[in-house]
């Protein structure tokens, strides 16, 4: 029989010392923890990666190409890579984004109608495109990377409990046109930009509390979010320069209100928000894990404003070209009513 001090030293053998995150840990303190955060922020959301990452975006409207993910070694991903926190609170985790990941189609056709009067190259990347009877006949770029996300969680789930998950079916919201496409627009993509965001902070979250090869494959979900994180912001950056981090607060706090008066149409954040920490079980968390979550959402903020500055409307018209006219209604009612989601169905916490 192994002695304590004997199994002790078998864990730490069968860590690696150095994964992506920086110094791993067996058992990492708190503090520990948080420079495997910053060192993840620092390290995926350079603002050079950001830039490169917008500037690819032109490319893509005309020749899509979906990023392949590297080759992962399914085999070895174990319970034991789960570090810094409650395994059990990681599974549930890990299923709730799964159940967020997993109705795409509604996310992209919901967008794809949102974009369409504004920019139709736009809508075509994140909801291919669709024919008179509103059948899809084209998947866009975003669906075709995002596609994979439910199924990769799925599967590390099962790996990690030799259990099969089954997914919790939501259905997005749908297409509300209000017949101001600029503003409805605005709204949308502001929500949509919320979640990847949301998206990308939990992924660097649950890499710090991860190593080996379950590391390793969130690492392809993080690269996915931040991409099209990135090229939503960049998009949206140009295509409303006069937004404003005042004129998002007050959108956001009249979304909220309107919601409380069930007035309002848009996806409410605050909703969004209250949902995610249903689906993610924040009760389970424990408070480091809570206050090192929160931490992420402000170190990836900070590092992202950095980039942020560099887009200039220069630079972002140099990129993009000119803006479409500033249309705020669409005259054609038949156009804005008729379009309904292709197969939209799922849920949404930390996204859409």
């Amino acid at each position: 029989m192994q002695s304590a001090a004997m199994i002790a030293q078998t864990i730490s053998l069968n860590f690696p010392q150095i994964d992506l995150a920086g110094d791993c840990y067996p058992q990492p303190s708190f503090l520990q923890t948080q420079k495997r955060l910053q060192t993840l922020v620092q390290k995926y959301l350079r603002s050079d990666t950001l830039g490169d990452r917008l500037s690819d975006l032109p490319t893509q409207f005309s020749t899509p190409q979906p990023r392949p993910w590297k080759r992962l070694d399914w085999q070895n991903v174990d319970a034991s890579q789960i570090i810094g926190i409650d395994p059990l609170v990681f599974l549930a985790i890990l299923a709730g984004s799964a159940d967020t990941e997993e109705p795409i189609r509604g996310y992209t056709q919901t967008s794809r109608q949102y974009l369409e009067p504004l920019h139709p190259a736009m809508a075509r990347f994140v909801g291919g495109t669709v024919d008179d009877q509103d059948t899809l006949i084209e998947l866009g770029l975003w669906e075709k990377e995002e596609r994979q996300h439910a199924p990769a969680l799925q599967k590390l789930y099962t790996q990690l409990t030799g259990l099969k998950l089954r997914l919790l079916t939501h259905t997005p919201r749908p297409h509300q046109p209000t017949g101001n496409v600029r503003d409805d627009l605005y709204h949308h993509g502001l929500h949509r930009i919320a979640t990847e965001y949301g998206a990308t902070c939990l992924y660097l979250w649950l890499m710090a509390h991860s190593t080996g090869s379950l590391q390793a494959v969130l690492e392809e979900l993080l690269i996915d979010e931040i991409n099209h994180m990135t090229k939503f912001w960049g998009f949206g950056r140009w295509l409303f320069p006069e937004t404003s981090g005042l004129k998002v607060l007050q959108t956001l706090s009249h979304s909220a209100l309107q919601k409380l008066w069930k007035q309002d149409q848009h996806s409410s954040l605050f909703h969004t928000l209250r949902r995610m920490t249903q689906v993610l079980h924040w009760e389970a968390w424990s408070w480091s894990n809570r206050v090192s979550f929160v931490w992420t959402f402000v170190i990836a903020l900070q590092q992202i404003q950095i980039w942020h500055k560099t887009l200039t409307p220069e630079y972002l018209q140099e990129l993009f070209g000119d803006r479409p006219p500033n249309k705020t209604h669409h005259h054609s009612n038949l156009e804005l009513d008729s379009v309904h989601p292709v197969g939209a169905q799922g849920p949404a916490p930390l996204r859409r």
